[in-house]
């Protein structure tokens, strides 16, 4: 009886076989070959006949790896079109200077890398002499994600071209003094050079594949033709470790994305040592992209290899480049000659047949300096070849000798991310290596010098020229001269003033109905983004569907299930919503794109990402951080907020801490609304501050962060009198007092003032009920829509003081006079409210949700957290016996009666 499980079918054993005898003869012959010629030629002529059934569009499954070979042989190199010889110059110098400022900086103690831009020098140096389009051109020019340890060189071609002079390069690392340059790319420190921060690894692949995306998006809406501009983003091949890094490839394939371009430094280093030690990384990434779909463009060898290759009749070469591990090419660059020949060409007899035609010089020269990453010729064919390729992006696998030029000292050493500098012997080497005019009398107190061959120097003439002819400067930021949006009717806005009256609606509900009022706007309705991450029905934003259509580069293909229902699913090609499935990192990179078009494509949009608070800042705060650096502006919205309002779902679901992690990004203004009309307030001060008439000395490159509840609850009117929009906007504001709300306190009773927050105010509410009815104490009961901007006053107030100014904090004045002590609440930790509390005058205390989340009714999680209104009584009652201002029996007395 055969046994089923040996039986291994082919997919094709599934397909009928027109012509078996014609199978059999194919099949046949690859036997024969493999005998004759052996397994190696068969495998060689399967894959020729694959890549030819490739080329000529025949329907077979993609060969994930190809050889450890060059992708565009020498002879299908187009020549370079520009001097040569002069970029030669130009790329010495910048090596050196790059060097140098490390250097020169490792006095102060403040590091710096040297290695990294030393592999990649001609990556860079070959796309601004002839692919990166700058923005003085037409349209928005290239972006460019310059991977973040190369910064020294991007510098140092700055100071080349002018941009910089040697005062800058020698604040490198130190900015305090006002003339420094930042360690990294960082918008926010040089806004006039960086585009985008890319040093928390990982970020910039993701960031610059949904920046390829959102031009596309600008184009499709009419917004702004982006056709011209192209993204490129440089990597490091550990990088590719991050799994931010690879986790949008495939969306990038699936919509075409040939407006990107990676290029991927492998230098075959990581931080510690090799990336695959005992593998080949370029082998693991070709297969990886190819499998998701990507274009991929090895460029590995330089042209001393071409001899080696032409003398491997065999193929013995070749497979031998296939079979050496990554770590031990990395230790032929540190050994000598007889070491190759014996570990590298010894282990096939035809390599040591060719090992015999080749001198000591030219097998040093192969394995320790010829790369295809560190020839210009090569490195321009790879982006020839990249910008010619369309229908989806391209990934080019440069390999390069990390620490290539600086000597023997640093070359493939496993150290040298942490090697800061250079000995002046050292550089002197390297100056005999790249053959610059800098004469030993130029080390004056064994301090390197800078070089520059002078401002009118025919190398700073021809790279000036260059840049021109592409579209000025690169890398460059421009804000562009915006006039400020026309802000919104205030019909939008006010629609919330007269509240909800019976009905109950939560305050993701009434977010969403102010939005869908201020996409209608004609001057300015266009320029929402709203982003989702496949939750809008869970927010009810399915409503939007029909109306402003789910951007799809390919329209809508199909006929939808729901098509017959009012709120069908609808895609279309100049869609508005970007809904991009489960995830927040690729919506959090959609935000960023958008937030930051203002200065990217000089276009401003107003970005809106809507997303389960939970996921979002515990999730992607990195990347919350990526978007103060970059000077993004919009709105994040953290809805079903709270730790115990999101029913049933439990301690992966319940938001306890948002606010806290938000309030430590300057960059962020959080707020959390209670009532309807509030989030409108926020919302048109939002949109005024960002992109509005900024006041004098007010950042506009800020974001602000919303928290919105599932909880239907009837919304209130917006209180009568002076002040309330305003202490909406700073945090505070007294919504009732025990009179106002119809309590009738008797004279001289007990008073106690209850902060709340979000949805904890009508706990709050209920409690000051409570507090009049069953214990004849007064409350007020006041809204904090944002502790955090209370604490960022109050502490400017601080620092206004210590400079001699007397300034009190706002909280301070909008508590003056309260009576009694205060009491806030929230569904936050305690750590949210008690940012304040050393600011209020008043005794304070505080309740809130720490600890984990658990599944539960309201009710129930509220109770176990002690945040009910009952449990607010008796911690009022208890402040007040603490004082002496009501009997100490009466908190004993509530807890029994409230069952606590």
């Amino acid at each position: 009886m055969t046994d089923p499980y040996a039986i291994q079918p082919s997919a094709l054993d599934q397909l009928p076989d027109r012509d078996p005898e014609e199978t059999a003869e194919w099949q046949a012959s690859l036997d024969a070959v493999a005998e004759a010629a052996g397994p190696h030629r068969a495998a060689y002529l399967m894959r020729r006949t694959l890549e030819r059934a490739e080329g000529a569009g025949v329907a077979l499954p993609k060969l994930l790896e190809t050889d450890y070979v060059n992708t565009i042989p020498t002879s299908a190199e187009p020549a370079v079109d520009g001097d040569e010889e002069m970029e030669q110059r130009i790329t010495a110098w910048n090596r050196w200077n790059a060097a140098a400022m490390v250097t020169r900086g490792s006095k102060y103690g403040v590091g710096g890398h040297i290695a990294t831009f030393a592999s990649a020098a001609w990556l860079y140096e070959t796309g601004f002499n002839h692919f990166f389009r700058g923005k003085e051109g037409d349209g928005s020019g290239d972006q460019l994600y310059i991977q973040g340890h190369a910064s020294p060189g991007i510098y140092a071609r700055a100071f080349l071209d002018g941009r910089l002079n040697e005062s800058h390069l020698d604040h490198f690392r130190r900015e305090s003094g006002g003339n420094g340059l930042p360690s990294y790319p960082h918008p926010r420190r040089l806004p006039w050079l960086w585009e985008f921060p890319t040093v928390s690894m990982g970020l910039g692949p993701l960031s610059a594949i949904y920046q390829a995306r959102f031009n596309r998006y600008l184009s499709a809406r009419g917004i702004k033709d982006t056709s011209a501009s192209h993204v490129w983003a440089f990597l490091g091949d550990g990088e590719m470790d991050e799994p931010e890094s690879t986790a949008a490839l495939a969306l990038a394939a699936r919509e075409g994305l040939d407006n990107l371009t990676f290029v991927i430094n492998c230098n075959l280093q990581r931080l510690d040592g090799p990336v695959r030690a005992n593998f080949k990384i370029v082998q693991e990434l070709e297969a990886q992209f190819r499998g998701a779909g990507w274009n991929v463009v090895k460029t590995l060898w330089g042209t001393a290899w071409d001899e080696l290759f032409q003398l491997d009749l065999t193929g013995a070469l070749v497979r031998r480049l296939r079979e050496v591990p990554d770590a031990q090419v990395q230790t032929y660059q540190t050994r000598d000659a007889a070491y190759i020949r014996q570990d590298f060409f010894g282990s096939d007899p035809a390599l040591v047949e060719m090992a015999k035609l080749l001198s000591d010089a030219k097998i040093l020269d192969c394995f320790h300096t010829s790369r295809g990453g560190h020839e210009a010729r090569k490195v321009y064919a790879a982006y020839r070849a990249a910008l010619a390729h369309k229908g989806a992006p391209t990934v080019i696998l440069a390999q390069t000798v990390k620490g290539h030029t600086l000597g023997e000292g640093f070359a493939s050493k496993n150290a040298n991310h942490q090697m800061k500098k250079l000995t002046v012997d050292e550089f002197k080497a390297m100056r005999d290596l790249l053959e610059l005019p800098v004469k030993d009398s130029d080390f004056v107190d064994g301090v390197v010098p800078y070089g520059h061959p002078g401002a009118d120097s025919p190398e700073v003439r021809y790279l000036q020229e260059r840049r021109a002819a592409l579209g000025g400067p690169a890398p460059a930021r421009r804000t562009h001269p915006l006039a400020p949006l026309p802000a919104p009717a205030e019909k939008a806005f006010a629609a919330f003033d007269k509240g909800s009256g019976s009905q109950s609606i939560a305050t993701t509900m009434a977010f969403v109905r102010l939005v869908k009022d201020l996409v209608r706007d004609k001057e300015t309705g266009k320029r929402w983004v709203p982003i989702v991450p496949d939750e809008a029905r869970t927010f009810g934003m399915e409503s939007l569907f029909p109306s402003l259509g789910i951007y799809s580069p390919k329209g809508q293909t199909y006929e939808p299930v729901d098509r017959d229902q009012l709120m069908y699913y609808k895609e279309a090609k100049n869609g508005q919503i970007l809904n991009e499935g489960i995830t927040e990192a690729g919506s959090m990179a959609d935000f960023i794109a958008a937030s930051t078009s203002y200065a990217t494509h000089g276009e401003a949009m107003i970005p809106f990402y809507i997303f389960y608070s939970m996921f979002g800042w515990q999730r992607t705060a990195d990347q919350m951080w990526q978007l103060g650096d970059q000077l993004g502006r919009g709105f994040l919205v953290g809805a079903t907020a709270g730790r115990t309002t999101l029913t049933g779902e439990g301690l992966q679901h319940a938001d306890g801490h948002t606010p806290v992690i938000a309030a430590t990004n300057p960059a962020s203004l959080t707020y959390d609304p209670a009532f309807a009309y509030e989030i409108a307030v926020v919302v048109r001060e939002g949109l005024r501050r960002m992109y509005g008439e900024a006041k004098p000395g007010e950042d506009q490159n800020v974001f602000y962060y919303l928290t919105v509840y599932n909880e239907p609850m009837p919304q209130p009117a917006k209180p009568a009198g002076l002040g309330i929009d305003e202490g909406i906007v700073k945090g505070l504001y007294r919504f009732n007092t025990a009179e106002s709300a119809g309590l009738s306190p008797v004279a001289g009773a007990p008073r106690i003032q209850l902060l709340g927050s979000g949805t904890a105010i009508h706990w709050a509410l209920k409690a000051q009920k409570l507090l009049a009815e069953e214990w004849g104490v007064a409350a007020d009961v006041w809204s904090a829509t944002s502790w955090t901007e209370l604490r960022r006053d109050a502490l400017d107030a601080d620092a206004a003081l210590l400079r001699g100014e007397e300034r009190v904090p706002y909280v301070r004045q909008a508590l003056h006079g309260a009576e009694g002590p205060v009491l806030a609440v929230t569904d936050y930790m305690r750590q949210v409210p008690d940012q304040i509390a050393q600011w209020v005058e008043q005794d304070w205390s505080s309740l809130g949700a720490d600890g984990f989340g658990l599944s539960d009714t309201r009710d129930g999680a509220r109770r176990h957290f002690g945040v009910d209104a009952e449990s607010v009584v008796v911690a009022a009652l208890a402040q007040l016996a603490r004082r002496g201002e009501v009997k100490a029996t009466s908190v004993k007395e509530a807890r029994e009666r409230y069952g606590l």
